[in-house]
């Protein structure tokens, strides 16, 4: 502890021209900021985190009480929000062992115990890895589904986006898409959030009546009931939203319980 403590005096004793001191000094901030920034990081994360699902809780929110009759219709049936269950992807089955409110698929997304790997020719997302389960936010009325909302997820241009997928009970048209994450280009991409973007989604159809998924971006003016508008400038972005939603409605996403649903007859 001695020699330590002599070593720092020595250190110190160092004039402030000597290129060691100067060098050591600047180690020292640059350890100690880094430490700071570190810890903040990790003690803030859990606060961002709920942040961040707040700010998705409320987007949805939002975005059902923007649909038509929406409001009223969750008013008849005695609710105020849309009650979540999590779903096997693989099966279409409920998963009832886990709470919802519990659940955090971003974490399950990366542990292996709890995820599968998407080979490239089935991940036309880019996610890579998804996880097994997933949540699914469902309006029934009188026994019956009026509605049912599917959160997405798929790379774009530059970033990962988020995005809540709202059908109608014939599982096949669509009553709102809304985006609640994006990092794309500012003016370009970013675009995608724009409410008169979003609003071009509303009654167009996810498939053809023999079922295939078909829903997509285009860049040309739409002619199709499956077709967007693309974005002017925005072309990667607009084809990872159309490649996101082609594959969550497909056989590795939400394929197989929109199948059980209309089987059930919703």
């Amino acid at each position: 502890m001695s020699e330590r403590m002599g070593l720092w005096r020595r250190f110190l004793g160092l004039p402030n021209t000597d290129p060691r001191k100067a060098f050591g000094v600047t180690f020292l901030v640059a350890l100690v900021c880094a430490l700071v920034v570190s810890s903040a990081s990790v003690l803030l994360k859990p606060v961002q985190d709920a942040h961040v699902e707040r700010e998705r809780q409320a987007r949805l929110a939002a975005m059902v009480a923007a649909l038509p009759a929406m409001r009223e219709l969750m008013e008849e049936a005695g609710v105020d929000a849309l009650e979540t269950r999590l779903v096997v992807l693989e099966t279409g089955d409920y998963e009832t062992a886990t709470d919802p409110a519990g659940f955090d698929p971003v974490a399950a997304a990366k542990d292996p115990a709890t995820s599968i790997a998407l080979p490239p020719e089935a991940d036309p997302a880019g996610l890579k890895r998804i996880a097994t389960v997933a949540p699914v936010h469902l309006l029934e009325r009188d026994g019956r589904l009026a509605l049912v909302v599917l959160p997405v997820s798929g790379v774009g241009y530059q970033s990962l986006i988020r995005a809540y997928l709202a059908l109608e009970p014939d599982l096949v048209t669509i009553a709102a898409l809304t985006i609640v994450e994006q990092g794309e280009t500012p003016g370009l991409g970013a675009r995608i959030e724009e409410p008169d973007w979003q609003a071009l989604w509303t009654g167009r159809r996810i498939a053809e009546e023999a079922g295939r998924i078909l829903i997509r971006v285009v860049q040309t003016p739409a002619k199709e009931p499956y077709e967007v508008d693309g974005i002017s400038g925005a072309t990667r972005t607009g084809a990872g939203v159309g490649n996101m939603l082609a594959f969550w409605l497909g056989a590795h996403g939400f394929g197989p319980f929109l199948e059980r649903l209309k089987r059930e007859g919703s």
